[in-house]
């Protein structure tokens, strides 16, 4: 048979009960100790005691509706003090959620102005540049007289120089255009397996230079695609650039395009220094570097993958990364199939 002392009872909601009682003058300390008590007597028995009140009144130390009495004052309390807290909490969540859209503002603002300020002095670094690179292919040309071997080795080393310099100044005009959503994509069809070939004549050349084989594999000879052409080539010439740079003396480095009827894949994969898994989300960001020895020793801004990612996704596709450290890494893309026009 069912214990009907385990029946609930509002009582059951409030603590320190006979505390409670006592301050109130209901009860003595005495009858607290006794009833208590009387509740040990039941758990050493292995029985379910009844509740602290009901044996209150089954003693006779207080009456029914004395108790009910003070249970619903405490019952009101508890709920008054529920509601007093619920409103705290909810005043400091408001309180909070402002101070985090506060700071959310704030921080758009400084991306906004380190955008801008990036985009001007760029654009400054480009007018001076442009007068650098002209006089030096004058130079290098014979306009203002015949150079000398050790004149010419130098004029070749500052152009070689003014083009890296040329290089960064556009990269840090696109990503600030890209940081302001201002990225401008222009779609055509054009053939991915041409485009690539071009690129990997002029990555292999590269390629030599480090003692690294390139390969490549198409499934198809031709895959029309749609994109914008000029984007996409760097794209890949950025990511094959890094999958050289990225790699050591006798690595390998292969660009795969396959035709999957509505998309068409593209994957360039190297045996390099590969990525921790840690790293694998940071070095799409701006300006990382894997540690603090890489710029030192690879060389780089790290504008290249924040300028690829960005690319990628104006394309609604995605860049993709499988990367192990020590044993090499894997990106990957796909680009919608288009239609040669007659």
């Amino acid at each position: 048979m069912k214990n009907l002392n385990n029946k609930l009872t509002p009582e059951i909601l409030v603590p320190r009960l006979g505390d409670h009682l006592v301050e109130s003058g209901l009860i003595t300390q005495n009858d607290l100790e006794m009833v208590l008590e009387l509740q040990n007597k039941y758990k050493i028995n292995g029985k379910t005691p009844p509740l602290l009140g009901q044996l209150l009144v089954n003693e006779n130390k207080i009456k029914q509706e004395d108790l009910d009495q003070a249970i619903t004052i405490q019952v009101i309390q508890l709920r008054k003090a529920l509601e007093d807290a619920n409103q705290k909490l909810e005043l400091r969540v408001k309180e909070r959620t402002a101070e985090l859209q506060k700071a959310l503002d704030k921080l758009s603002e400084l991306n906004k102005l380190k955008s801008n300020f990036i985009s001007n002095i760029s654009h400054e670094l480009r007018t001076p540049l442009t007068h650098l690179v002209g006089y030096v292919e004058l130079f290098i040309s014979g306009a203002f007289g015949e150079l000398n071997p050790d004149q010419m080795e130098s004029m070749v080393m500052i152009k070689s120089a003014t083009n890296k310099l040329e290089k960064l100044i556009q990269n840090l005009i696109q990503i600030s255009m890209a940081d302001r959503g201002d990225i401008d994509i222009q779609i055509s069809n054009f053939d991915i397996v041409d485009l690539s070939k071009m690129i990997l004549n002029k990555s292999g050349k590269n390629a030599q230079q480090y003692n690294i084989s390139i390969s490549s594999h198409f499934s198809n000879e031709s895959m029309i695609v749609a994109g914008d052409c000029e984007k996409i080539s760097w794209v890949i010439e950025q990511l094959l650039d890094n999958a050289i740079k990225f790699n050591d003396p006798g690595g390998k480095v292969k660009l795969s395009i396959i035709d999957n009827e509505i998309f068409a894949r593209i994957t360039i994969s190297d045996t390099g220094i590969g990525i921790s898994e840690e790293n694998q989300i940071s070095i799409f960001e701006p300006f990382y570097q894997l540690d603090g020895s890489s710029t030192r020793k690879y060389g780089g801004t790290g504008l290249g993958l924040a300028l690829v990612k960005k690319i990628i996704e104006a394309h609604s596709s995605e860049i993709q990364l499988a990367s192990k450290l020590g044993t090499g890494s894997q990106f990957s893309f796909t680009l919608k199939k288009g239609i040669l026009s007659d």
